[in-house]
């Protein structure tokens, strides 16, 4: 088997049954602000695009670039479509042009004579785009598993489908928390090193629990050239930013786990498995350039900022003419508020008024009252900034993921009086009916949280109130407050409470017999 890095979360998978091009992006995306790092446009995209099968794990940009797939990826390639609870995905790629579709069932394994995959979907709110996946291959010479951006529950369900050879996850961010929140300086810096440490600690995680010889990790972090973003490159200028790089990563993998075998995956790394063997090589930059990429990064990125605001430009003006602010509110009015009216779970859960200052429209959702009306002068829970040509294209393309768009831009600003609301982030990313008919749905699934665990000297329910983790696998307590590892979520035991976003109560209480409760603590993590 043979795979070959294609830049962020791109590879091109060359089996004995076939070859796997997945997610392949050239951008830049999210209105202009990513590229990928280092720079893929050097690789032959002509021969990459000529595989056998595509495999876009999930809508984000990202992953998804529609202006490369028209131009180097056939239309009847084979597309192995995850199975997700809405068709956002399938109507994207039929739209393209893509209409020679596998619908792959959920951790169910597929054969293609020599080839076997199996696609394992996520499908809670905060999975990405309301859906993301992860990709294990298995050929006979090897097997690895593309897990990308996903954070699976189920593990022991994921790796019986074989035990990987190669591993590949990714370990940077794809958030916009805190960079652009209206913090002080001083609190950002410190949040922004909290958030790279847990998202070091859940990548830690998953290379734990997975196991496999070979880590390489991929899916970021992004370069941005804009020069109104360009400060938060990696881990910012002033370090208030999350974007960890890999050799960051691996240096951190070493420090805890010596044993482990990592290796940087770039564009060009082609990764050689057979039977056990493995054999690493670069086909598109040299080793010095790659040390260069990392360790002179600040000077390479100026370079590329330099060389490339044509791009930034040229996204700049494929964007939609600004609404008139009377327009835009009664455009958003009529498109928010049969949706608010729907989703009861969620306006109960925001609780309160979000303003938007978009341009000259100062507006306010009031989410208890399922209300979008002009602001005037109302409290309000969450305020965001947001730049009005980027609504304005949201509008004419009907963009149903906010968060797909304008949020992972980073070109807006947000505050907020309390903690994090998921509800209402969870909002901005399902304006279609369909989306939120189906969150609505899903948490009231998740009402049904009947059984119980013990963890050291408490009784919790089992399931994790976030996304129904196995606390038994992902928890920890400690000072009474217990932690779950995946999404670095945490409760105060003694009163239930999240202290990570509003609601999301959990169940405990103390275990009566002190020496049954040490009986029964987990094994650590």
């Amino acid at each position: 088997m043979r795979i070959t890095g294609l830049g962020h979360a791109g590879m091109f998978i060359e089996t004995a049954g076939g070859s796997i091009l997945c997610d392949p992006v050239i951008g830049p995306t999210f209105f202009g602000s990513w590229f990928p790092f280092p720079d893929n446009r050097g690789l032959d995209w002509e021969r990459f695009g000529k595989a056998d099968f595509l495999y876009v794990s999930h809508r984000h940009r990202d992953h998804f670039d529609p202006a490369l797939m028209e131009r180097y990826v056939p239309k009847d390639i084979t597309v192995l479509l995850p199975d997700y609870p809405t068709d956002d995905l399938e109507q994207d790629l039929r739209r393209l042009g893509y209409d020679n579709i596998v619908f792959t069932q959920a951790g169910v394994p597929l054969h293609f004579g020599d080839l076997t995959l199996m696609v394992t979907p996520l499908r809670a709110p905060s999975d990405g785009p309301i859906g993301d996946s992860s990709l294990s291959v298995d050929d006979g010479t090897a097997s690895i598993l593309n897990q990308n951006d996903s954070h699976p529950l189920d593990l022991d369900k994921l790796l019986g489908f074989s035990k990987p050879d190669a591993y590949f996850t990714q370990v940077s961010g794809a958030i916009w928390w805190p960079m652009v929140y209206d913090l002080p300086q001083d609190a950002k810096r410190n949040f922004a090193k909290l958030k790279r440490e847990a998202q070091n600690k859940r990548a830690m995680y998953y290379i734990e629990k997975v196991d496999a010889e070979h880590v390489f990790p991929m899916a970021g972090p992004p370069m941005f050239l804009r020069d109104d973003l360009f400060r938060y490159n990696g881990i910012g200028q002033d370090e208030d930013s999350i974007f960890t790089d890999q050799r960051q990563f691996l240096t951190h993998m070493k420090e805890l786990r010596p044993e482990q075998k990592g290796y940087e995956f770039v564009p060009g790394t082609v990764v050689e498995l057979n039977h056990g063997e493995l054999e690493v090589t670069q086909t598109l930059y040299t080793e010095a350039e790659i040390d260069r990429f990392f360790d002179q990064k600040w000077d390479y990125l100026a370079e590329q900022r330099d060389s490339r605001q044509d791009e930034v430009a040229a996204e700049e003006a494929s964007r939609a003419d600004v609404l008139p602010p009377d327009e835009m509110l009664a455009a958003i009015k009529d498109w928010w508020e049969p949706l608010l009216r729907r989703g009861r779970t969620i306006r109960n859960g925001v609780g309160g008024n979000v303003r938007f200052r978009i341009g000259d429209l100062d507006m306010v959702v009031d989410f208890p009252k399922a209300k979008v009306r002009e602001f005037a002068g109302e409290e309000c829970i969450y305020w965001y900034t947001i730049p009005a040509d980027l609504v304005s294209t949201n509008i004419r393309d009907h963009e149903i993921d906010w968060s797909n768009s304008i949020f992972l831009s980073m070109q807006f600003q947000v505050g907020r009086s309390g903690k994090f609301n998921e509800f209402l982030t969870t909002f901005l990313k399902c304006l279609s009916r369909d989306r939120i008919e189906y969150v609505e749905n899903w948490y009231a699934e998740q009402t049904d949280q009947t059984e119980d665990a013990q963890l050291g000297d408490w009784t919790v329910q089992r399931r994790c109130p976030h996304l129904r983790a196995d606390l038994t696998k992902t928890g920890k307590i400690e000072d009474g407050v217990l932690t779950c590892s995946l999404h670095d979520w945490k409760w105060d035991l003694a009163s239930g409470k999240c202290l990570t976003s509003q609601g999301h109560p959990i169940r405990a209480s103390r275990v009566e017999d002190p020496h049954y409760a040490e009986s029964t603590a987990p094994a650590p993590l």
